[in-house]
């Protein structure tokens, strides 16, 4: 009886340490990125999922038009849309992670 009353003690624990490292920051990046979509308005400069970089021109239930460049609008699902562009701050994480590499590397 004692074995089994350990066992589900670290079956517990090993749920809970696998949550905490493998959900916890999943759930957080969703409800992060859930907050950014309901931020968008229409002008912001944002990343598509894609890579690609475009302005907002119109926002309709969960439907951006983006334009690309002059002239190019395509239409995308709204939470396709990754995160703001900003150039200083890809600047600054592109550096991070240069120095991170040179560091490991050395």
């Amino acid at each position: 009886m004692q074995e089994v009353l350990i066992l589900a003690v670290l079956l517990l624990l090993g749920l809970g340490a696998w949550w905490s490292m493998v959900l916890f920051p999943r759930q957080r990046d969703f409800q992060k990125r859930q907050r950014f979509v309901r931020s968008l308005a229409e002008g912001d400069e944002v990343i598509t999922a894609g890579g690609l970089v475009g302005r907002v021109t119109d926002l309709q239930d969960g439907v951006a038009w983006v334009e690309l460049a002059e002239g190019l609008r395509v239409r995308m699902i709204a939470s396709s849309l990754l995160a703001p562009f900003d150039p200083e701050e890809l600047a600054r994480q592109s550096r991070r992670s240069s120095d991170e590499k040179t560091e490991s590397s050395s």
